[in-house]
């Protein structure tokens, strides 16, 4: 069972991510917060495993609730979630440790995924977000496909399956069952693709991927 707080301070949002979340058998919340403050505390008496963190909330934003709540509990995994024109937030989330960014008017199937992929060790980028993210880094999308392009050079062949699978959220269990590997290998894969790449997390290596045309060439 994959336990998960809810941080937005609109009660409505909170219901409606509730409803979608538990329609899901595998997924339990066990705690609700109506802002950041309230979220770092709940999440520090429930040790949830995937906390659903809305940006704009009072007492304490949710930038600033994410890194307090992976400092004092690194084994809590935060998914943003955003709506469109908060891109400078979302990219600073990506920075600060986020594991997932989702839309609230996205696709609930994508909530539920986003939830399961992050909970398994993976990392989730609604696909309209990760394109936004790539869009505030600024110049054409050539340009920034054929700079990760570059940087990818120093990968193996499996190396860069491993990252676009990486790049489409799937955790380390699902990528060894798509590549037939062991998942102890897969780790070790995503381990040095992360060192060579000079990454943090899992998330910018999803950001990458998706820079680079990866997920999408995966996907034919």
């Amino acid at each position: 069972m994959i336990r998960v707080l809810l941080a937005d301070d609109e009660a409505m949002i909170r219901a409606g991510v509730r409803a979608i979340v538990q329609s899901d058998p595998g997924i339990e919340v066990v705690a609700e917060a109506a802002d950041g403050r309230q979220a770092v505390e709940l999440v520090l008496s429930h040790r949830p495993d995937v906390v659903l963190l809305d940006i704009r909330m009072p007492r304490m934003d949710g930038l600033a609730a994410c890194a307090e709540i992976l400092r004092v509990a690194p084994g809590t995994r935060v998914v943003i979630l955003t709506t469109f024109g908060e891109d400078a937030y979302i990219s600073q989330a990506l920075w600060d440790g986020a594991s997932g960014f989702l839309l609230k008017a996205g696709d609930p199937r994508e909530l539920i995924a986003g939830v399961h992929a992050v909970a398994d060790g993976g990392a989730y980028l609604s696909p309209r977000v990760a394109r936004q993210v790539i869009d505030r880094f600024g110049g054409g999308r050539a340009a920034k496909e054929a700079a990760a392009a570059a940087r990818l050079a120093a990968l193996t062949d499996r190396e860069r399956d491993v990252l676009a699978l990486v790049g489409a959220g799937l955790s380390n269990a699902d990528i060894a069952a798509r590549l037939f590997l062991v998942e102890g290998t897969v780790k070790s894969y995503v381990s040095a693709i992360l060192s060579r790449l000079g990454l943090r997390n899992r998330v910018q290596a999803a950001v990458l991927a998706h820079e680079a045309g990866l997920v999408e060439d995966s996907a034919r």
